[in-house]
C-alpha cells in the first residue's frame, strides 16, 4: 500500500513536533498492508529522530526485546486497521501531557491516512471509468460512420423522391451532431480537470461544441422544428410551428442546445396528446417560446426546477437527471438572454392556450459568439 507525498510530508511535520520530549526514544508508523492469508501486515513509512535505523516490517523485531516504554497506538477507521503508532520511551506509564500529544497526533494521522487513502481509490475509479470512457467513444465511431454511410447510400436511392428525401436529410443531419458530441466527450479527456469550490458554476457545455461562426436562425431552427414534428406526428398531437422567422444570428450550438431541451421536455412531461409548439418574435430582443396545453407546472416548483438535478412533480416517475433546464438557462444567460417561465401561455399570446406552460427565451438582437 502507497501512501502519497503530502501525507509523508504531514507525517514528517508531525512527529518533528516532539524534538523537546528527550522522554522520547523514538517514533515510528506504519501502514496496514494486506497479506495473502488476510491479515494485515504492518510496513514502516516514517520515523522520529532520522538517525534511527529502522526495519521496515514491524515483525521483524519481534525477536528483539521491547523496551519497557514501547507501546502502540492503533490508526483505525471504525472497525479497520490502516496503520500503528509505534512509540518508544524511557519509561511506563508516559507522563500525562505527553499522552494527550501522542493520542492526539494519532488521531490526526488516522484521519489524514484514511483521507489519503479514500483520494487514492477515488484515483484508480476515476482512471478506469476514462480508460473505459475512451474506449466507448473510440467503439462509437464505427456505428457511426456506418450510419453515415447507409444513410448516404439511402439518399443516392431516393433521389427525386422529395417527400422521404427530407426525412433521410434529417437522419443525416443527427448523425452528424451524435459525432459532435463524441467528438466533445473525447475531448474532454485531455482537458485538465478544473476544480472549482463555488455551488453556482454555470452549466454549461464543452467548448468544442460551438459552431465557430454564427448562423441564421433558420439554420438553427429548421433541423429542430422538423424533429419536432416528427415526434409530433409520432404521438398523435397537434403542433404549431411558427410560419416566419427574423433575421437573427447568433451562436448556432447554444441556441439548438436550449431549444433541444425545451422541445424535449414539453414532449416527455407535457400531458398525453396535448399541443406543443414554439412561437417566435422579435422586437427590442428576440423571444423564442415553447409551449404546452398543460397542466400548469406548480407554483411552488416554477423557479426550483431550472436548479441542477431538481425535477417537477410531473416527472418525478420519469426517467431523467434533472439537468435540462438548468443547462438551458446557463446557456442562455452566456449568450447575454434569459430563460423563464410563463404560465399560463396566454400571457404570451392570447391566441395561446389558457392553460399550460411557456418557457421564453430572451435572447439580445445580435448573439454572436
Amino acid at each position: 500500500m502507497q501512501v502519497s507525498k503530502r501525507f509523508l510530508a504531514l507525517l514528517e511535520q508531525q512527529l518533528a513536533q516532539f524534538t523537546d520530549r528527550p522522554d522520547l526514544l523514538a517514533l515510528v508508523v506504519y501502514v496496514a498492508v494486506p497479506e495473502p492469508s488476510g491479515q494485515p501486515s504492518l510496513v514502516a513509512i516514517g520515523h522520529w529522530p532520522q538517525s534511527l535505523a529502522l526495519s521496515e516490517r514491524a515483525g521483524e523485531r519481534r525477536n528483539r526485546p521491547a523496551e519497557a516504554g514501547r507501546r502502540w497506538l492503533a490508526l483505525r477507521d471504525d472497525t479497520m486497521l490502516l496503520g500503528a503508532l509505534r512509540v518508544d520511551a524511557d519509561r511506563w506509564p508516559w507522563p500525562e501531557s505527553l499522552s494527550e500529544r501522542l493520542e492526539a497526533t494519532a488521531r490526526c494521522l488516522t484521519e489524514a491516512l484514511r483521507l489519503d487513502l479514500e483520494q487514492q481509490r477515488l484515483g484508480r475509479e476515476l482512471s478506469q471509468r476514462d480508460d473505459q470512457l475512451r474506449l466507448l467513444v473510440h467503439q462509437l465511431r464505427n456505428p457511426l460512420a456506418a450510419l453515415r454511410t447507409f444513410g448516404q447510400l439511402l439518399r443516392r436511392r431516393l433521389d427525386g423522391d422529395t417527400r422521404n428525401l427530407s426525412l433521410v436529410d434529417s437522419l443525416l443531419g443527427e448523425q452528424r451532431q451524435i459525432s459532435r458530441y463524441v467528438e466533445a466527450i473525447d475531448h474532454l479527456s485531455e482537458a485538465p480537470a478544473l476544480v472549482s469550490g463555488e455551488a453556482s458554476t454555470p452549466l454549461l457545455l464543452p467548448p468544442a461544441l460551438n459552431q465557430g461562426s454564427p448562423q441564421s436562425l433558420e439554420q438553427i431552427l429548421t433541423p429542430l422544428l422538423e424533429r419536432a414534428a416528427a415526434t409530433a406526428n409520432l404521438q398523435g398531437r397537434p403542433w404549431q410551428a411558427p410560419t416566419t422567422l427574423p433575421s437573427w444570428e447568433g451562436e448556432g450550438s447554444a441556441l439548438s442546445e436550449i431549444l433541444a431541451n425545451l422541445l424535449e421536455n414539453a414532449f416527455r412531461y407535457s400531458c398525453s396528446g396535448g399541443a406543443i409548439g414554439v412561437a417566435c418574435h422579435q422586437g427590442d430582443q428576440l423571444e423564442l417560446s415553447v409551449w404546452d396545453s398543460g397542466p400548469p407546472i406548480p407554483e411552488a416548483e416554477r423557479e426550483r426546477i431550472f436548479a441542477k438535478g431538481v425535477r417537477g412533480s410531473s416527472g418525478a416517475n420519469l426517467q431523467g437527471s434533472g439537468l435540462g433546464l438548468a443547462l438551458a438557462r446557463d446557456l442562455a444567460r452566456s449568450l447575454g438572454g434569459e430563460l423563464e417561465l410563463v404560465v399560463p401561455a396566454s400571457q404570451l399570446n392570447p391566441q395561446l392556450p389558457a392553460a399550460g406552460n411557456a418557457f421564453r427565451l430572451t435572447l439580445p438582437r445580435s448573439a454572436a459568439s
